[in-house]
């Protein structure tokens, strides 16, 4: 919930399955082709560094897939951002910029890092080639993106305001992609659409179809659903789980595209699907647009369901507006002791929209894509309920939310959940509520009007005397924020990354704890609050690291503790806003604060152009021993960390460029400028690893004798101050090691990758044909 929601760009995606699966969002309409090429080209998408929300270390949803930006990519496409402003292309994509691509031929082309055998990806009508050869032409749409107008939005391309541009689609490759196969996204035809914009693609291996159960029901071959999607299940589905409810039987759902067009009501009983990727059920109604496909337990007014289990299956809506009052989402009704286990939701107006009262519902394991409103809503009295481990992109509305509308939620949890790109409002939010936990999540690029957390008393129904107002303890613990908050529309002023509101009524009844928090380059300022009056606010162990604007901005009056709360490269000298003075009180605790207090603060009549640094790096909470130390990944072996990434060099010889040393090709390679020592190339892991080799290989090939490069190797957190990691020393490439070197290092935090070298007794210039990076 929120003020009207925007529609974000098109994040047309391939999902295949084959070994790999890939994830693509773009933006267009028409076809594209899948290429997997044998060789890297030269191009490289040469994006600016920015922290990703994915894999995060004990933070987030465990996803099943390997995301590749294109910023990152090679391609020979145009490079769009960062741009974070509403209504730009690249402000609705994943790390704020993509790669268009508007001519016949244009590519971007991503190296598998593992196995894969299905993608999803954010982009459109593009062909997939695998190692030269075209895989299969993939079909994109943009008719669920791209809306117009003001709230609620609508597919009218003669309104204003377009936004929501992207969309995701998914393909099955049809066999296991190895590591280091190139998959190419190639324009074949710009006949139905000049342009198309792709952001990123997920590849996965997709595991085998999941057997029906023992003993359970067959909604094809006990009840007759197509699993062509020919003709209309609605019936049959409902036949089946009946029959499975009052024979105490699982009800199975095979491989199969199922056409669906009201709700499948389900209570007391399992639905149970082959997976995923093989159990769809999609459709709605021709004529009543306000009937589509959704499993729905029976509403509180009419008693409610209980024991439901629905998993391993998706449900593929047809939604392409929102109208707030359609009950068209996946999932909804009243669902007590309840789960819901790897459901994929995407094209629906809702993920889950859940309206008590109902008690003990846990949503977990899933994917929820492409919404036109909310991801999951706890809509009143929904009590002892949890979303965890689910994976949320590209929502028209709040990402996650409780709302405690007229009933009180209560000791609800929002834990390990990964929320990115929500078009309108927040990240996640709960309106209300008493003993709410949430914490262990990333948040990342809220698009407009609203925030990476947010806790208020805020929208209808929400107050004490109904006994839905904040309440309690609330606990915000362990959370990442990256590239949270953006500008609210209405407002035209920034909404922090971590916000309150007591629009409704003053938060005076609550423990508000939020600890061992990271904020990493917020959009506007860090923490915001606003309407009404906050109180009982604790902040302990946080790290701000990056602010467009404030580290505080404060527009209402409350009451606020700061215990190791550390800032730095906050956009405005002063670092705190506040015009409301004294009503505002601050208590520090302990000696451990730094960067953020100001005295006094500035009060402006001019609000500051947001000042945009890509900067921050995720990697868990403060040490309160010492806060200013770099982050660490916890040990295990990741593969090599340079592979794909940004890297530089201070010269290259002809087309001989640095991108060529994070290829995975062994054959193609960086050559300086010659007789110009010292020469070095760096390249950027995207966050700090505990770095403690590096391979080096020139190319194999007999025609490469044997030489000795005198070279060192120095890191860095920041880019700007580097350490030594390795003294100058001669390395030797030999034929007979297939010209390949190990340079051990002490396993010091590093995020850029620095090897110097002042001398070869092959050639008057460095070379390298792969730099590959390793992390305990």
């Amino acid at each position: 919930m929120t003020s009207p929601p925007r529609r974000r760009l098109l994040r047309r995606g391939v999902s295949a399955s084959l070994s790999a699966s890939l994830a693509l969002a773009t933006v267009v309409a028409g076809t594209a082709a899948v290429v997997v090429m044998s060789a890297a080209p030269a191009a490289m998408a040469a994006g600016v560094p920015a922290p990703s929300p994915i894999g995060i270390a004990g933070r987030g949803a465990t996803v099943p897939f390997v995301e590749h930006e294109a910023e990152y990519a090679a391609t020979n496409g145009t490079l769009i951002g960062p741009n974070r402003l509403y209504g730009s292309l690249p402000s609705e994509a994943s790390g704020r910029q993509a790669v268009t691509l508007d001519a016949v031929g244009e590519y971007v082309e991503f190296t598998l890092t593992k196995p894969a055998n299905a993608g999803t990806g954010r982009d459109a009508g593009i062909d997939v080639r695998v190692n030269g050869s075209q895989l299969k032409n993939v079909p994109v749409t943009s008719k669920y993106g791209w809306y117009y107008g003001g709230y609620p939005f609508n597919n009218n391309p003669g309104d204003t305001n377009p936004h929501h541009f992207y969309d995701e689609t998914r393909t099955m490759f049809g066999s296991t992609l190895a590591t280091g196969t190139k998959v190419r996204l190639q324009v074949s035809s710009t006949a139905q659409s000049p342009t198309f914009t792709i952001d990123l693609a997920d590849f996965e291996q997709v595991a085998a179809p999941i057997g029906k159960p023992a003993g359970a029901l067959d909604v094809v071959a006990d009840f007759g659903a197509d699993p062509t999607g020919a003709a209309d299940s609605t019936a049959k589905f409902q036949a089946a789980v009946a029959a499975g409810q009052a024979q105490n039987r699982t009800v199975y759902i095979p491989q199969g595209n199922f056409e669906i067009r009201d709700h499948i009501v389900v209570d007391q009983v399992t639905l149970a699907g082959a997976g995923p990727w093989y159990s769809v059920l999609k459709g709605r109604h021709p004529t009543d647009r306000s009937k589509a496909v959704g499993v729905y337990g029976k509403y509180a007014n009419q008693g409610g369901s209980s024991n439901v289990t629905l998993k391993d299956f998706a449900i593929m809506g047809d939604i392409r507006e929102r109208v707030d009052n359609d009950q068209v989402n996946a999932i909804g009704g009243a669902l007590s002791n309840s789960v819901i286990d790897n459901i994929w939701m995407q094209h629906t107006k809702c993920g889950a929209w859940v309206d008590g009262p109902m008690n003990n519902l846990t949503i977990k394991n899933s994917r929820i894509l492409d919404q036109t409103a909310d991801g999951v809503n706890f809509h009143y009295g929904v009590t002892n309920s949890t979303v965890t481990n689910t994976f949320v992109r590209n929502t028209g509305d709040d990402g996650l939310a409780m709302w405690a509308e007229n009933i009180p939620n209560v000791n609800n949890k929002f834990t390990f959940n990964t929320v990115i790109l929500p078009i309108l409002a927040n990240n996640i939010v709960t309106y209300g509520g008493k003993d709410i936990t949430i914490s262990d999540n990333v948040m990342s690029d809220t698009i407009t009007n609203g925030g990476g957390l947010h806790i208020a008393n805020r929208y209808p129904g929400v107050n004490s005397g109904q006994g839905t107002a904040v309440s309690g303890t609330h606990t915000a613990a362990r959370n990442t924020l990256i590239r949270a908050g953006n500008n609210d529309f209405n407002w035209q002023f920034g909404v922090g990354a971590v916000w309150f509101s007591g629009l409704n009524e003053p938060i005076n009844n609550a423990t508000i704890n939020i600890t061992d928090t990271e904020i990493l380059d917020s959009s506007y300022a860090a923490i915001h609050l606003i309407e009404g009056a906050t109180n009982g606010l604790n902040f302990k162990n946080i790290k701000i690291d990056g602010a467009g604007t404030y580290a505080l901005q404060i527009q209402a009056p409350g009451k606020a503790s700061f215990e190791n709360v550390k800032a730095t490269n906050i956009a405005q000298s002063n670092k705190i806003h506040n015009c409301v003075g004294a009503g505002f009180q601050i208590t520090q605790v302990g000696s451990g604060n730094s960067g953020w207090y100001s005295n006094p603060p500035a009060c402006t009549g001019v609000w500051p152009a947001p000042q945009w640094t890509n900067g921050g790096v995720p990697g868990g909470p403060v040490d309160p021993g010492d806060p200013t130390d770099p982050p660490t990944d916890p040990p295990g072996d990741e593969g090599n960390l340079a592979q794909g990434r940004p890297v530089t060099a201070t010269g290259q010889a002809q087309s001989y460029g640095p991108g060529n040393a994070v290829d995975g090709d062994a054959d193609t390679y960086w050559e300086s400028t010659n007789n110009a020592f010292p020469q070095s190339i760096t390249v950027d892991l995207g966050a700090a690893k505990n770095v403690d080799r590096l391979v080096l290989k020139l190319p194999p090939a007999a025609a490469w004798g044997t030489r000795t490069q005198t070279l060192s190797v120095s890191g860095s957190t920041d880019n700007g101050t580097y350490t030594s990691l390795k003294a100058s020393a001669g390395v030797t490439f030999n034929p007979s090691s297939a010209n390949t070197a190990t340079v051990t290092l002490p396993g010091t935090a590093t995020r850029y990758v620095r090897v110097t070298v002042t001398g070869n007794t092959g050639w008057p210039a460095a070379q390298l044909s792969e730099l590959e990076v390793y992390a305990d």
